[in-house]
């Protein structure tokens, strides 16, 4: 697809075949997203790529220390809860894809249902654990740069036919991924990337998020016009 096209028919996708992503083709949408600008060239980021068996793991332990009360132990800063406009878009997308799925406010097990799904990573066949050198952290810079790799990364999976979500919740529980995928002490743990084949008949696979304007968005100065 032309560049355009990727990036304006991008979607968060939720819902995945059961069909196997090849190690070729993971490796060359890596190689693609690792041409992402990084301050200094530092190129902070590492990638765990788990499927199969041990993701599965990951999902058992993020959901059943989830499920059990386990405190949350997501490794970067979430900051304080979303206010105003912001948790206005957050409530958005959410009633975008309740609608979606039919899933109605009074349906509390269907609700729960949902919030399970993203435990699992959406039950992808496929996450990508992005983490960033120790070394760097305390700084803003490296978290910046792994989120100019994922947006680079989605985005080659998409012109690829593949889709992802980028999700946290399969990550909650970051001493079960850690020890699952082997990820060593000095580096920390940033997101994870769910992602496969798009299942076509999956209702929020269609859903399109809302966007504000650049009009709200951008301030033009010097311009003649």
């Amino acid at each position: 697809m032309e560049f355009d096209d990727v990036v304006r028919g991008r979607r968060s996708i939720r819902g995945f075949q059961k069909k196997p992503v090849p190690k070729a083709l993971i490796r060359e949408i890596l190689e693609l997203a690792m041409r992402a600008p990084t301050s200094l060239n530092s190129q902070p980021w590492n990638f765990y790529v788990v499927t199969g068996e041990v993701l599965d793991r990951i999902r058992k332990g993020n959901v059943e220390r989830n499920v059990a009360g386990v405190p949350d132990s997501r490794e970067f800063r979430m900051g304080p809860a979303y206010q105003g406009v912001h948790r206005d878009r957050q409530v958005e997308i959410a009633k975008q894809l309740f609608a979606a799925m039919g899933i109605a406010r009074e349906d509390k097990e269907a609700r729960m249902d949902w919030v399970l799904r993203g435990f699992r990573q959406f039950d992808a066949p496929v996450s990508i654990v992005v983490t960033y050198d120790k070394a760097l952290h305390g700084g803003d810079i490296p978290p910046f740069d792994c989120g100019g790799v994922v947006n680079c990364l989605v985005n080659a999976a998409w012109n690829r036919g593949l889709g992802c979500v980028i999700n946290s919740q399969g990550i909650m529980q970051s001493p079960v991924v850690r020890a699952e995928a082997g990820i060593p002490d000095d580096q920390v743990i940033q997101t994870c990337v769910a992602m496969g084949w798009p299942d076509e008949s999956f209702p929020a696979n269609a859903v399109v998020s809302l966007r504000k304007s650049v009009d709200e968005a951008a301030t033009f100065l010097g311009f003649d016009d």
